[in-house]
């Protein structure tokens, strides 16, 4: 399948064996009815700058699928697909790899045979994101993917100041804790050497810290797990990194805010997490 012009890799998530529900009806009643597919789970994220709609860059990728023999399943826009419940309602790879925006985005999915393809794109401020995961046989190689008139380039990561400033918060996704634990490893991680940067290159805004788990456990354990991760993260920033301690502040959201489905183990790992939110001084 070929990618518009000027694509460029984000991200690339496979499961070797695993199961994918794949959306085949817009939410209703708090549900979006979907189809068990089995096998290799290819999960993949680009990023598009320029003016061209969501549609206009899905449409080709759809006409390619049905050119392939794939069958159409779903293909909605944001508000046709259910909105705001269809988007908390599938699996969605987390920001800053991925980034929706609950009015401006269209999906699409498809299936031929024990094959199925789900293609996700939205816009965020003047960047495009596309989303597509495949599930294969096992026995069956992956599709190949690659932008229009270019070979693929490397994988490149979204700029954590860039998604604060354009959506107001990221997940902090390459943060380790130590298992059952709420202490943060020991290590080097990107992202936190990035926020303590654009704090002190940014003296007009403050950060919030909020942890976030999945359902496993009652809400109140959850909220002091989540907000003890939290600190963790804050504590880090503070001592190895040189952060202003009075511009950091923590809370614990506990199972609340779900960015993944709670009903498998990677949409718990998924949700299990902490993210920065941006506030002004």
């Amino acid at each position: 399948m070929t990618l518009p012009p000027g694509a460029a890799a984000v991200s690339e998530r496979a499961t070797a064996l695993g199961v994918y529900q794949l959306p085949v009806g817009p939410e209703a009643s708090d549900e979006v009815p979907s189809q068990r597919f089995e096998g290799r789970i290819l999960r993949r994220t680009w990023r598009l700058e320029g003016d061209s709609t969501v549609l206009e860059i899905l449409a080709p990728m759809r006409e390619q699928l049905l050119a392939q023999g794939y069958e159409v399943l779903l293909d909605c826009a944001a508000r046709d697909c259910g909105g705001f419940g269809f988007r908390f309602g599938i699996e969605v790879v987390p920001a800053p790899d991925m980034m929706v925006d609950i009015s401006r985005y269209h999906f699409l999915s498809a299936a031929r045979g024990l094959q199925a393809v789900s293609i996700l794109v939205s816009r965020g401020g003047g960047t495009a994101y596309v989303q597509m995961i495949t599930v294969q046989p096992p026995a069956a190689a992956p599709p190949v993917v690659k932008p229009a008139a270019e070979a693929p380039g490397p994988v490149r990561p979204v700029e954590l100041a860039k998604v604060l400033e354009v959506r107001g918060h990221a997940v902090l996704t390459d943060l380790v804790f130590q298992s059952g634990s709420v202490r943060l490893q020991d290590g080097s991680y990107a992202s936190l050497q990035e926020l303590a940067e654009y704090l002190a290159a940014h003296p007009q805004y403050r950060l919030l810290l909020v942890g976030h788990t999945d359902t496993v456990g009652s809400q109140d354990q959850n909220i002091g797990i989540s907000e003890r991760r939290a600190q963790s993260v804050k504590d880090r920033l503070v001592s190895a990194l040189g952060a202003d301690e009075t511009r950091i502040e923590v809370a614990g959201a506990g199972f609340l805010a779900p960015i993944a489905s709670n009903l498998s183990p990677e949409g718990r790992e998924a949700n299990r997490r902490v993210e920065a939110v941006l506030l002004a001084e």
